[in-house]
């Protein structure tokens, strides 16, 4: 199969974001809320074929135990689900959401991304 073709079945690479700038150029792109959480993306335009994503939980989520309870969530959801439906060269960064990202069963944290991913990458923003 060539470089150039995409094909749906074809699994894209996931990077970790790591450095305060990277968050802060999410956060100027594009959002979208979903139940459990809040989807920041932004493409790179750097023409890599790789998918980034990062976590992050505010201290509204609860104690440290909560928030890395959340964020755990968010990484296991992103590691089966953007290397399918995300889009390579952009950014992600997921955002926890009090009483929600924690205690919402795993299949609708699922479903929460990819609807939120659908309505970014819709046909009309």
């Amino acid at each position: 199969m060539s470089e150039d073709t995409s094909d749906s079945t074809e699994k894209a690479r996931l990077e970790t974001l790591c450095k305060r700038p990277e968050f802060l150029a999410a956060a100027r792109a594009r959002r979208q809320p979903a139940n459990a959480m809040l989807v920041q993306a932004r493409e790179r335009g750097d023409g890599s074929d790789t998918v980034r994503v990062g976590f992050t939980c505010s201290k509204k989520v609860g104690n440290a135990v909560a928030r890395n309870r959340a964020k755990r969530r968010m990484r296991e959801v992103a590691r089966l689900t953007l290397p399918t439906q995300g889009v390579p060269g952009w950014d992600y960064v997921l955002i926890g959401r009090r009483d929600a990202t924690a205690e919402r069963p795993f299949e609708l944290l699922i479903k929460d991304l990819e609807y939120a991913l659908r309505k970014i990458h819709g046909p009309s923003r």
